[in-house]
Protein backbone atom coordinates (compact mmCIF):
# COMPACT_ATOMS: atom_id res chain seq x y z
CA UNK A 1 0.00 0.00 0.00
CA UNK A 2 1.40 3.13 -1.54
CA UNK A 3 1.56 6.00 1.82
CA UNK A 4 -1.55 7.93 1.94
CA UNK A 5 -1.66 11.69 2.83
CA UNK A 6 -3.84 11.33 5.89
CA UNK A 7 -2.97 14.07 8.08
CA UNK A 8 -4.31 14.17 12.10
CA UNK A 9 -4.69 16.47 14.43
CA UNK A 10 -3.03 14.47 17.60
CA UNK A 11 -3.46 15.60 21.06
CA UNK A 12 -0.50 14.60 22.56
CA UNK A 13 1.34 17.07 19.98
CA UNK A 14 -1.12 19.59 19.50
CA UNK A 15 0.13 19.65 15.92
CA UNK A 16 -1.56 18.24 12.80
CA UNK A 17 1.20 15.19 12.01
CA UNK A 18 0.88 12.52 8.72
CA UNK A 19 -0.36 9.56 9.61
CA UNK A 20 1.63 6.84 9.42
CA UNK A 21 0.46 3.40 10.98
CA UNK A 22 3.11 0.85 12.46
CA UNK A 23 2.00 -1.73 10.24
CA UNK A 24 1.63 -0.54 6.85
CA UNK A 25 -1.82 -0.83 5.43
CA UNK A 26 -3.51 -1.79 8.66
CA UNK A 27 -4.21 0.58 11.57
CA UNK A 28 -5.19 -0.20 15.25
CA UNK A 29 -7.75 2.22 17.07
CA UNK A 30 -8.78 2.04 20.29
CA UNK A 31 -11.90 4.28 21.37
CA UNK A 32 -13.45 4.69 24.91
CA UNK A 33 -16.83 3.37 25.31
CA UNK A 34 -19.80 4.42 27.66
CA UNK A 35 -20.50 3.00 31.19
CA UNK A 36 -23.20 1.74 31.42
CA UNK A 37 -25.70 2.60 34.32
CA UNK A 38 -27.86 5.32 31.90
CA UNK A 39 -29.11 5.92 28.27
CA UNK A 40 -26.87 7.29 25.79
CA UNK A 41 -27.16 10.66 25.69
CA UNK A 42 -26.39 13.34 22.49
CA UNK A 43 -23.22 13.59 23.62
CA UNK A 44 -22.11 10.03 23.42
CA UNK A 45 -23.86 10.17 19.86
CA UNK A 46 -21.03 12.67 18.95
CA UNK A 47 -18.28 10.67 19.86
CA UNK A 48 -19.84 7.73 18.51
CA UNK A 49 -20.59 9.21 14.75
CA UNK A 50 -17.19 10.96 15.11
CA UNK A 51 -15.15 7.45 15.15
CA UNK A 52 -17.60 5.50 13.23
CA UNK A 53 -16.83 7.95 10.49
CA UNK A 54 -12.89 7.88 11.12
CA UNK A 55 -13.23 4.14 11.09
CA UNK A 56 -15.45 4.15 7.62
CA UNK A 57 -13.14 6.53 6.35
CA UNK A 58 -9.91 4.23 7.18
CA UNK A 59 -11.04 1.79 5.57
CA UNK A 60 -12.28 3.85 2.29
CA UNK A 61 -8.44 4.54 2.05
CA UNK A 62 -8.13 0.91 1.92
CA UNK A 63 -6.73 0.47 5.46
CA UNK A 64 -7.58 -2.91 7.42
CA UNK A 65 -8.79 -1.22 10.35
CA UNK A 66 -8.85 -2.98 13.60
CA UNK A 67 -11.13 -0.99 15.49
CA UNK A 68 -11.91 -1.91 19.43
CA UNK A 69 -14.50 -0.30 21.70
CA UNK A 70 -15.36 -0.93 25.06
CA UNK A 71 -18.09 -1.07 27.96
CA UNK A 72 -16.90 0.19 31.48
CA UNK A 73 -19.59 -2.19 33.49
CA UNK A 74 -18.28 -2.26 36.92
CA UNK A 75 -18.65 1.62 38.17
CA UNK A 76 -19.48 3.04 41.03
CA UNK A 77 -22.22 5.09 39.26
CA UNK A 78 -23.43 1.54 38.31
CA UNK A 79 -23.35 0.28 41.80
CA UNK A 80 -25.15 3.26 43.24
CA UNK A 81 -28.19 2.93 40.61
CA UNK A 82 -28.52 -0.95 40.87
CA UNK A 83 -28.68 -0.23 44.53
CA UNK A 84 -31.33 2.16 44.03
CA UNK A 85 -33.20 -0.24 41.56
CA UNK A 86 -32.86 -3.05 44.34
CA UNK A 87 -30.74 -4.82 41.39
CA UNK A 88 -28.04 -6.72 40.78
CA UNK A 89 -25.19 -4.61 38.97
CA UNK A 90 -24.63 -7.10 36.43
CA UNK A 91 -28.33 -6.78 35.42
CA UNK A 92 -28.36 -2.93 35.05
CA UNK A 93 -25.38 -3.24 32.94
CA UNK A 94 -26.77 -5.71 30.86
CA UNK A 95 -30.39 -3.47 30.47
CA UNK A 96 -28.00 -0.56 29.45
CA UNK A 97 -25.51 -2.81 27.28
CA UNK A 98 -28.57 -3.89 24.93
CA UNK A 99 -29.83 -0.12 25.08
CA UNK A 100 -26.25 0.63 23.99
CA UNK A 101 -26.48 -1.34 21.07
CA UNK A 102 -30.40 -0.50 19.61
CA UNK A 103 -28.62 2.94 19.81
CA UNK A 104 -26.16 2.03 18.15
CA UNK A 105 -28.08 -0.16 15.43
CA UNK A 106 -30.12 3.33 14.91
CA UNK A 107 -27.09 5.41 14.23
CA UNK A 108 -25.81 2.81 11.53
CA UNK A 109 -22.37 2.36 13.52
CA UNK A 110 -20.34 -0.11 11.33
CA UNK A 111 -19.58 -2.58 14.24
CA UNK A 112 -15.94 -3.22 15.95
CA UNK A 113 -13.84 -5.94 15.72
CA UNK A 114 -13.94 -6.23 19.35
CA UNK A 115 -16.30 -4.88 21.98
CA UNK A 116 -14.82 -6.06 25.66
CA UNK A 117 -16.30 -5.53 29.23
CA UNK A 118 -14.01 -4.45 31.87
CA UNK A 119 -15.34 -7.73 33.62
CA UNK A 120 -14.13 -9.76 31.40
CA UNK A 121 -10.65 -8.38 32.02
CA UNK A 122 -10.31 -8.46 36.25
CA UNK A 123 -7.10 -10.93 35.96
CA UNK A 124 -5.37 -8.50 33.21
CA UNK A 125 -5.78 -5.84 35.60
CA UNK A 126 -4.60 -7.85 38.71
CA UNK A 127 -1.46 -8.28 36.49
CA UNK A 128 -0.78 -5.15 35.31
CA UNK A 129 -0.99 -3.54 38.79
CA UNK A 130 1.44 -6.10 40.29
CA UNK A 131 3.86 -5.24 37.15
CA UNK A 132 3.20 -1.48 38.34
CA UNK A 133 3.82 -1.94 42.04
CA UNK A 134 7.13 -4.41 41.17
CA UNK A 135 8.93 -1.48 39.04
CA UNK A 136 7.94 1.01 42.07
CA UNK A 137 4.97 2.66 40.73
CA UNK A 138 2.25 1.61 42.92
CA UNK A 139 1.93 1.14 46.63
CA UNK A 140 -1.25 -0.04 48.91
CA UNK A 141 -3.09 1.09 51.65
CA UNK A 142 -5.10 -1.18 53.53
CA UNK A 143 -6.52 -3.17 50.64
CA UNK A 144 -6.37 -0.25 48.21
CA UNK A 145 -3.77 0.11 45.60
CA UNK A 146 -2.52 3.83 43.93
CA UNK A 147 -0.44 5.09 41.49
CA UNK A 148 2.06 6.75 42.55
CA UNK A 149 2.17 10.30 39.48
CA UNK A 150 5.58 11.16 41.24
CA UNK A 151 7.06 8.59 39.66
CA UNK A 152 6.22 8.99 36.04
CA UNK A 153 8.59 12.47 35.32
CA UNK A 154 6.33 13.03 31.97
CA UNK A 155 2.67 12.73 34.08
CA UNK A 156 0.69 15.43 32.46
CA UNK A 157 2.46 15.91 29.21
CA UNK A 158 -1.65 15.05 27.29
CA UNK A 159 -3.32 17.59 28.93
CA UNK A 160 -0.07 20.23 29.09
CA UNK A 161 -0.51 19.89 32.79
CA UNK A 162 2.20 19.82 35.58
CA UNK A 163 1.81 18.42 38.92
CA UNK A 164 2.17 21.71 40.31
CA UNK A 165 -0.68 22.67 38.66
CA UNK A 166 -2.73 20.37 40.15
CA UNK A 167 -4.84 20.01 42.76
CA UNK A 168 -7.48 17.14 44.04
CA UNK A 169 -10.52 18.20 42.08
CA UNK A 170 -14.50 17.02 41.61
CA UNK A 171 -13.08 14.17 39.33
CA UNK A 172 -10.06 13.03 41.91
CA UNK A 173 -10.80 11.06 45.20
CA UNK A 174 -9.33 13.14 48.13
CA UNK A 175 -7.54 10.63 50.53
CA UNK A 176 -5.17 11.07 53.20
CA UNK A 177 -3.54 8.07 52.67
CA UNK A 178 -2.30 9.11 48.96
CA UNK A 179 1.64 10.14 49.37
CA UNK A 180 0.00 13.04 46.32
CA UNK A 181 -3.24 14.46 45.92
CA UNK A 182 -3.39 13.30 42.61
CA UNK A 183 -2.38 9.48 42.63
CA UNK A 184 -5.15 7.54 41.33
CA UNK A 185 -6.69 4.35 42.80
CA UNK A 186 -6.31 1.07 40.58
CA UNK A 187 -7.50 -1.02 43.00
CA UNK A 188 -10.59 -0.36 45.32
CA UNK A 189 -11.07 -2.36 47.90
CA UNK A 190 -14.72 -3.73 48.28
CA UNK A 191 -17.47 -2.59 50.86
CA UNK A 192 -20.57 -4.24 51.95
CA UNK A 193 -23.10 -5.38 49.02
CA UNK A 194 -20.57 -4.23 46.24
CA UNK A 195 -19.15 -6.87 43.93
CA UNK A 196 -15.83 -7.99 44.07
CA UNK A 197 -12.76 -10.25 42.79
CA UNK A 198 -9.70 -11.58 44.62
CA UNK A 199 -6.26 -9.91 44.29
CA UNK A 200 -2.93 -9.64 46.14
CA UNK A 201 -4.32 -6.57 48.26
CA UNK A 202 -7.22 -8.64 49.32
CA UNK A 203 -10.95 -8.41 47.96
CA UNK A 204 -11.67 -5.90 45.84
CA UNK A 205 -12.80 -4.13 42.43
CA UNK A 206 -10.70 -2.34 39.85
CA UNK A 207 -10.57 1.28 39.30
CA UNK A 208 -12.05 3.31 36.70
CA UNK A 209 -8.59 3.89 34.61
CA UNK A 210 -6.91 0.30 34.91
CA UNK A 211 -9.08 -1.13 32.58
CA UNK A 212 -8.71 0.74 29.21
CA UNK A 213 -5.21 0.76 29.70
CA UNK A 214 -5.70 -3.37 29.87
CA UNK A 215 -8.25 -3.83 27.06
CA UNK A 216 -6.65 -1.64 24.51
CA UNK A 217 -3.08 -3.64 24.43
CA UNK A 218 -5.03 -6.82 24.86
CA UNK A 219 -6.73 -6.64 21.67
CA UNK A 220 -3.87 -4.10 20.27
CA UNK A 221 -0.62 -4.63 21.66
CA UNK A 222 1.38 -1.99 22.54
CA UNK A 223 2.04 0.23 21.09
CA UNK A 224 -0.90 0.75 18.96
CA UNK A 225 -1.77 3.51 16.40
CA UNK A 226 -4.55 5.55 17.16
CA UNK A 227 -6.93 6.01 21.05
CA UNK A 228 -9.70 8.68 21.15
CA UNK A 229 -12.13 9.57 22.86
CA UNK A 230 -14.23 12.84 23.51
CA UNK A 231 -12.27 15.67 24.91
CA UNK A 232 -13.46 14.88 28.60
CA UNK A 233 -11.53 11.84 29.01
CA UNK A 234 -7.96 14.02 28.13
CA UNK A 235 -7.95 14.34 31.79
CA UNK A 236 -7.56 12.71 34.28
CA UNK A 237 -9.00 9.09 32.38
CA UNK A 238 -6.29 9.12 29.12
CA UNK A 239 -3.39 10.76 31.08
CA UNK A 240 -4.02 8.29 33.91
CA UNK A 241 -3.69 5.37 31.17
CA UNK A 242 -0.71 6.25 29.55
CA UNK A 243 0.92 6.53 32.62
CA UNK A 244 0.10 3.45 34.01
CA UNK A 245 0.91 1.72 30.64
CA UNK A 246 3.91 3.36 29.47
CA UNK A 247 5.63 2.79 33.82
CA UNK A 248 4.21 -1.20 33.27
CA UNK A 249 6.20 -1.69 30.12
CA UNK A 250 8.57 0.82 29.44
CA UNK A 251 6.94 0.84 26.04
CA UNK A 252 4.96 4.00 24.32
CA UNK A 253 1.37 3.68 24.80
CA UNK A 254 -0.51 4.96 21.45
CA UNK A 255 0.80 7.06 18.92
CA UNK A 256 -1.93 9.21 17.91
CA UNK A 257 -4.58 10.82 20.11
CA UNK A 258 -7.94 11.98 18.31
CA UNK A 259 -10.52 13.88 20.74
CA UNK A 260 -13.78 15.30 19.49
CA UNK A 261 -15.53 18.81 21.02
CA UNK A 262 -18.40 18.75 23.47
CA UNK A 263 -22.31 18.92 22.01
CA UNK A 264 -23.62 22.61 23.55
CA UNK A 265 -27.25 23.21 24.52
CA UNK A 266 -28.10 27.31 24.32
CA UNK A 267 -24.22 27.80 24.53
CA UNK A 268 -23.59 25.50 27.33
CA UNK A 269 -21.93 22.48 27.67
CA UNK A 270 -24.19 19.29 27.88
CA UNK A 271 -23.71 17.56 31.29
CA UNK A 272 -25.73 15.73 33.88
CA UNK A 273 -24.97 17.74 36.59
CA UNK A 274 -26.45 20.68 34.67
CA UNK A 275 -29.83 18.35 33.83
CA UNK A 276 -29.48 19.54 29.91
CA UNK A 277 -29.00 16.00 28.65
CA UNK A 278 -30.77 14.77 25.50
CA UNK A 279 -31.03 11.08 24.81
CA UNK A 280 -30.16 9.41 21.69
CA UNK A 281 -33.61 7.41 22.08
CA UNK A 282 -35.74 10.94 22.56
CA UNK A 283 -33.79 12.70 19.49
CA UNK A 284 -34.70 10.00 17.62
CA UNK A 285 -38.06 10.03 18.12
CA UNK A 286 -38.29 13.20 16.00
CA UNK A 287 -35.11 12.94 13.26
CA UNK A 288 -34.42 10.45 11.08
CA UNK A 289 -31.17 8.75 12.79
CA UNK A 290 -29.21 9.83 9.24
CA UNK A 291 -29.79 13.14 9.59
CA UNK A 292 -28.25 13.20 12.86
CA UNK A 293 -25.36 11.92 11.00
CA UNK A 294 -25.57 14.18 8.64
CA UNK A 295 -26.06 17.23 11.40
CA UNK A 296 -22.90 16.37 13.22
CA UNK A 297 -20.56 15.78 9.75
CA UNK A 298 -21.17 19.85 9.24
CA UNK A 299 -19.39 21.12 12.23
CA UNK A 300 -15.33 19.61 12.39
CA UNK A 301 -15.17 16.81 14.89
CA UNK A 302 -12.21 18.77 17.11
CA UNK A 303 -15.11 21.75 17.43
CA UNK A 304 -18.12 22.40 19.56
CA UNK A 305 -21.18 21.50 18.45
CA UNK A 306 -24.59 23.47 19.06
CA UNK A 307 -27.32 21.20 19.03
CA UNK A 308 -30.05 22.79 16.91
CA UNK A 309 -33.64 21.49 16.17
CA UNK A 310 -33.78 24.01 13.38
CA UNK A 311 -30.42 22.39 12.29
CA UNK A 312 -31.70 18.54 12.02
CA UNK A 313 -34.52 19.56 10.40
CA UNK A 314 -32.33 21.14 7.90
CA UNK A 315 -30.24 18.27 7.51
CA UNK A 316 -33.26 15.81 7.27
CA UNK A 317 -34.54 17.75 4.30
CA UNK A 318 -31.18 17.21 2.58
CA UNK A 319 -31.08 13.39 3.68
CA UNK A 320 -34.28 12.92 1.97
CA UNK A 321 -32.60 14.99 -1.39
CA UNK A 322 -29.82 12.52 -1.59
CA UNK A 323 -31.60 9.60 -1.15
CA UNK A 324 -34.50 10.99 -4.02
CA UNK A 325 -31.59 11.61 -5.87
CA UNK A 326 -30.25 8.08 -5.36
CA UNK A 327 -33.78 6.44 -6.50
CA UNK A 328 -34.22 8.85 -9.43
CA UNK A 329 -30.87 7.63 -10.46
CA UNK A 330 -31.60 3.92 -10.20
CA UNK A 331 -34.95 4.67 -11.86
CA UNK A 332 -33.43 5.81 -15.14
CA UNK A 333 -29.77 3.59 -15.49
CA UNK A 334 -30.73 1.01 -12.83
CA UNK A 335 -28.67 -0.10 -9.42
CA UNK A 336 -25.82 1.12 -9.03
CA UNK A 337 -23.13 -1.33 -10.85
CA UNK A 338 -19.18 -1.85 -9.74
CA UNK A 339 -18.60 0.45 -12.35
CA UNK A 340 -15.94 3.28 -12.22
CA UNK A 341 -16.46 6.77 -10.27
CA UNK A 342 -15.59 9.88 -11.57
CA UNK A 343 -12.23 10.60 -10.20
CA UNK A 344 -12.00 14.49 -9.91
CA UNK A 345 -14.91 14.76 -7.33
CA UNK A 346 -13.37 11.41 -5.38
CA UNK A 347 -9.82 13.44 -5.30
CA UNK A 348 -11.11 16.57 -4.21
CA UNK A 349 -13.63 14.03 -1.23
CA UNK A 350 -9.93 12.64 -0.62
CA UNK A 351 -8.26 16.01 0.02
CA UNK A 352 -10.44 17.19 2.40
CA UNK A 353 -10.96 14.04 4.84
CA UNK A 354 -7.40 13.56 4.47
CA UNK A 355 -6.66 17.17 6.37
CA UNK A 356 -7.92 16.01 9.68
CA UNK A 357 -11.24 14.25 8.50
CA UNK A 358 -12.23 17.67 7.47
CA UNK A 359 -15.77 16.49 6.99
CA UNK A 360 -17.65 20.02 6.48
CA UNK A 361 -15.40 20.37 3.98
CA UNK A 362 -15.89 17.08 2.39
CA UNK A 363 -19.65 17.63 2.46
CA UNK A 364 -18.86 20.46 0.30
CA UNK A 365 -17.70 18.26 -2.65
CA UNK A 366 -20.35 15.85 -1.86
CA UNK A 367 -23.17 18.78 -2.18
CA UNK A 368 -21.83 19.66 -5.25
CA UNK A 369 -21.52 16.03 -6.86
CA UNK A 370 -25.22 15.84 -5.81
CA UNK A 371 -26.21 18.76 -7.91
CA UNK A 372 -24.53 18.01 -10.73
CA UNK A 373 -26.03 14.58 -10.91
CA UNK A 374 -29.68 16.29 -10.50
CA UNK A 375 -28.36 18.43 -13.22
CA UNK A 376 -27.79 15.14 -15.27
CA UNK A 377 -31.11 13.43 -14.45
CA UNK A 378 -32.79 16.67 -15.37
CA UNK A 379 -31.54 16.84 -18.89
CA UNK A 380 -31.14 12.66 -19.19
CA UNK A 381 -27.80 12.64 -19.81
CA UNK A 382 -27.55 9.14 -19.04
CA UNK A 383 -23.90 8.77 -21.12
CA UNK A 384 -22.52 10.59 -17.92
CA UNK A 385 -24.55 9.76 -15.29
CA UNK A 386 -23.03 6.32 -14.16
CA UNK A 387 -19.99 7.36 -13.22
CA UNK A 388 -20.92 10.28 -11.33
CA UNK A 389 -23.58 8.59 -9.36
CA UNK A 390 -21.05 6.05 -8.32
CA UNK A 391 -18.61 8.96 -7.01
CA UNK A 392 -21.61 10.53 -4.93
CA UNK A 393 -22.18 6.85 -3.41
CA UNK A 394 -18.66 6.02 -2.81
CA UNK A 395 -18.01 9.45 -1.42
CA UNK A 396 -21.39 8.95 1.05
CA UNK A 397 -20.61 5.61 1.72
CA UNK A 398 -17.12 6.64 3.44
CA UNK A 399 -19.46 9.07 5.62
CA UNK A 400 -21.89 6.46 6.52
CA UNK A 401 -24.62 8.03 4.45
CA UNK A 402 -27.22 6.41 2.50
CA UNK A 403 -26.89 3.15 3.97
CA UNK A 404 -30.76 1.76 3.15
CA UNK A 405 -31.58 1.24 -0.68
CA UNK A 406 -33.07 4.26 -2.02
CA UNK A 407 -36.42 3.42 -2.34
CA UNK A 408 -36.83 0.96 0.77
CA UNK A 409 -35.48 4.77 2.86
CA UNK A 410 -37.82 6.49 1.04
CA UNK A 411 -41.19 4.29 1.21
CA UNK A 412 -40.52 3.84 5.15
CA UNK A 413 -40.22 7.76 5.64
CA UNK A 414 -43.51 8.60 3.83
CA UNK A 415 -45.08 5.45 5.72
CA UNK A 416 -44.15 7.04 9.24
CA UNK A 417 -45.28 10.41 8.16
CA UNK A 418 -48.64 9.46 6.49
CA UNK A 419 -49.45 7.81 10.12
CA UNK A 420 -49.77 11.90 10.58
CA UNK A 421 -51.74 12.82 8.33
CA UNK A 422 -55.30 12.64 7.19
CA UNK A 423 -54.68 11.34 3.70
CA UNK A 424 -53.99 7.66 2.42
CA UNK A 425 -51.05 6.77 0.23
CA UNK A 426 -53.90 6.05 -2.55
CA UNK A 427 -55.49 9.17 -1.95
CA UNK A 428 -52.30 11.35 -2.70
CA UNK A 429 -51.68 9.37 -6.04
CA UNK A 430 -55.19 9.77 -6.95
CA UNK A 431 -54.57 13.73 -6.43
CA UNK A 432 -51.59 13.39 -8.21
CA UNK A 433 -53.29 11.97 -11.56
CA UNK A 434 -56.24 14.80 -11.15
CA UNK A 435 -53.60 17.37 -11.36
CA UNK A 436 -51.33 15.72 -13.87
CA UNK A 437 -54.70 15.13 -15.73
CA UNK A 438 -55.62 19.14 -15.29
CA UNK A 439 -52.31 20.29 -16.49
CA UNK A 440 -52.65 17.94 -19.90
CA UNK A 441 -56.05 19.64 -20.36
CA UNK A 442 -54.15 23.29 -19.82
CA UNK A 443 -56.50 23.79 -16.52
CA UNK A 444 -53.42 25.72 -14.53
CA UNK A 445 -55.93 26.70 -12.13
CA UNK A 446 -57.03 23.10 -11.48
CA UNK A 447 -53.31 21.89 -11.20
CA UNK A 448 -52.24 24.88 -8.79
CA UNK A 449 -54.96 24.13 -6.87
CA UNK A 450 -54.74 20.35 -6.21
CA UNK A 451 -50.84 21.24 -5.50
CA UNK A 452 -51.87 23.77 -2.68
CA UNK A 453 -53.85 21.67 -1.08
CA UNK A 454 -51.66 18.82 -1.11
CA UNK A 455 -49.10 21.29 0.64
CA UNK A 456 -51.71 22.10 3.11
CA UNK A 457 -51.66 19.09 4.12
CA UNK A 458 -48.17 18.44 4.52
CA UNK A 459 -47.34 17.15 0.83
CA UNK A 460 -45.01 18.72 -1.13
CA UNK A 461 -45.04 17.79 -4.99
CA UNK A 462 -42.03 17.49 -6.89
CA UNK A 463 -41.88 17.62 -11.20
CA UNK A 464 -39.45 15.90 -13.46
CA UNK A 465 -38.57 14.63 -16.43
CA UNK A 466 -39.60 10.69 -14.87
CA UNK A 467 -42.72 12.39 -13.86
CA UNK A 468 -44.16 13.70 -10.45
CA UNK A 469 -42.80 12.88 -6.56
CA UNK A 470 -44.10 13.34 -3.49
CA UNK A 471 -42.32 14.16 -0.25
CA UNK A 472 -43.64 14.56 3.29
CA UNK A 473 -43.27 18.47 4.35
CA UNK A 474 -40.88 18.95 7.73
Amino acid sequence: MTRMALCITNTMSGKKEPFLPLTPGTVNMYVCGVTVYDQCHIGHARALLTFDIIHRYLRFLGFDCRFVRNFTDVDDKIINRANEEGIAPEALAQRYIDAFHRDAAALGLAEPAVEPRATEHIDGMVALIAALMERGHAYAVAGDVYFAVESFPEYGRLSRRSLDEMTAGARVEVDDRKRHPMDFALWKASKEGEPFWDSPWGRGRPGWHIECSVMSTRYLGQPFDIHGGGQDLVFPHHENEIAQSECATGEPFARYWIHNGFVQLAKEKMSKSVGNILSIKEVLERFDPVALRLYMLTTHYRNPIEFSEEGLAEAQRTVARLYETASRAERLIGPSPDGAADSGPLDDFRREMDDDFNTPRALAVVFEELRAVNRLLDEGHTRALDGKRNALRAMTGALGLLQSPPERFLEERRLSGLTRLALSEDEIRRMIEERNAARRAKDWGQADGIRDSLKEQGILLRDGPSGTTWELAE
